[in-house]
């Protein structure tokens, strides 16, 4: 028997054990439907949607739902759908969400589901795949539906579906994601009390699960500088102003704000330019350039520090060079907070499910969530699922072509997002 092939039975092995602690219809139930959760899982990754574009995943999901005799809402945020279960009793409300939408990136993989779907991004043809997961999160939640429905006489109050549209930001101009979905009233009507999420990983391997109190994933801002500067010929630069030269210099200052201004040791922080466009011809210096970008913060006042100095510096680069230089800001994420509180109450739950030599407490990640818009909101919970397969010595990055997660992490997932909704339920 392979090594890995090995550990992975240990560690199915430790979860089933620690399942047993489980109601043991509950437990049934949910093995039961294990293989449809993948199923779903390979539908929607064969047919991914982008941001505020998830037109046929709704329609998949609200007609499940509508199947298991929820009400259900659609077109919330534009697509997104949300479920309501009321239990046998009445008490609290508690939200469970799962993202739905795709990325603009050519999956280059060899998995049988592979997907080949083309869209249009921002003018430019590309593929579409579900390169950060969402695929498992969407089946995961859809079988948690189904399994709590099938056991509402263990339900003290009512569950919020929510599945939520345009996770990664929503296309320049519109709205879209959490932030539309709270600003639309899904916390409301009923008031949720509290909110759980999950995020599968592809560098976690699969029966772990990682988790933080406090703050556990950064606010993200996305920026656009606009540099002008005076088309010539290429032959003659000095009868010019060049905006690539100066978009140049001005990413590199950028990146001396986290060198040398941004105080590292009390947080980590990212400036990351992932797009710059300008010029048509090899022998023409351009008008304009345009950078686009990401910023990463876990601090408030490093936050402030970096985008005040990143709007100085773009603007005085370029008059030092005799352009002109603008900066707009778009905030995608606040910071993901873990509620202290939430995340010790439900820290035995997790510990019950995984086994609590499985349950691992991680450092904050740079990554975003927009999550976290729920979090400012009512108390929340935002925790990670193993998902690549034990002994792997390579783990493909999220938001990469070749993403991969292993199916077998989706049974734990299901368990948790279960056994969370009514043990916070049934808590006095």
């Amino acid at each position: 028997m392979k090594k890995s092939t090995f550990l992975l039975l240990l560690l199915i092995a430790a979860v089933y054990s620690a399942s047993a602690q489980m109601d043991k219809q509950l437990l049934k139930d949910i093995e039961n439907i294990e293989s449809q959760v993948i199923d779903w899982r390979h539908y929607f990754h064969e047919n991914p949607e982008l941001s505020n574009r998830e037109f046929n995943t709704a329609q998949k999901i609200a007609d499940h739902l509508k199947s298991l005799g929820m009400e259900v809402q659609t077109g919330v945020a534009k697509t997104g759908v949300v479920g309501i279960l009321r239990g046998k009793k009445s008490g609290k409300v508690v939200a469970l969400r799962a993202d739905i939408d795709g990325l603009p990136v050519t999956e280059r993989n060899d998995l049988p589901f592979k997907s080949t779907k083309t869209d249009t991004f921002l003018g430019t043809e590309t593929g579409v795949m579900h390169a950060c997961g969402h695929d498992t999160h969407i089946a995961i939640l859809m079988g948690v539906a189904e399994v709590l429905s099938k056991n509402k006489d263990k339900l003290n109050g009512t569950v919020k579906f929510i599945f939520q549209p345009a996770e990664e930001g929503p296309p320049p101009g519109e709205e879209g994601g959490a932030k539309l979905m709270v600003k639309e009233g899904v916390l409301e009507n009923p008031k949720v009390d509290a909110i759980f999420g999950l995020h599968i990983n592809s560098g976690t391997p699969v029966g772990t699960i990682k988790y933080k109190s406090g703050g556990t994933m950064a606010a993200v801002e996305r920026f656009v500088v606009t540099v002008n500067g005076k088309q010539t010929h290429g032959s003659a630069p000095w009868t010019g102003v060049d905006p690539i030269l100066i978009s140049a210099k001005i990413i590199d200052g950028f990146q001396t704000i986290i060198s040398r201004e941004a105080p590292l040791v009390q947080e980590a922080a990212v400036i990351t330019v992932g797009k710059i466009t300008s010029g048509l011809r090899f022998n023409i210096i351009p008008e304009t350039a345009e950078m686009i970008g990401t910023v990463r913060t876990l601090d408030p006042q490093m936050r402030e520090l970096i985008i005040r100095r990143m709007t100085e510096m773009a603007r005085d680069i370029a008059k030092a060079y005799g352009g002109e230089a603008t900066i707009e800001w778009q905030n995608n994420a606040a910071v993901t907070y873990n509620d202290p509180e939430l995340t010790a109450q439900m820290l035995p739950t997790l510990q019950k499910i995984a086994g609590a030599a499985n349950v691992v407490i991680m450092k904050a990640t740079t990554g975003g969530e927009d999550f976290s818009y729920f979090q400012e909101k009512v108390p929340g919970f935002y925790f990670f699922l193993g998902g690549m397969t034990p002994g792997n010595t390579e783990a493909y990055p999220h938001h990469t072509p070749d993403f991969k997660i292993d199916d077998a992490g989706m049974l734990l997932g299901v368990k948790t997002m279960t056994q969370v909704a009514i043990d916070f339920l049934n808590a006095k």
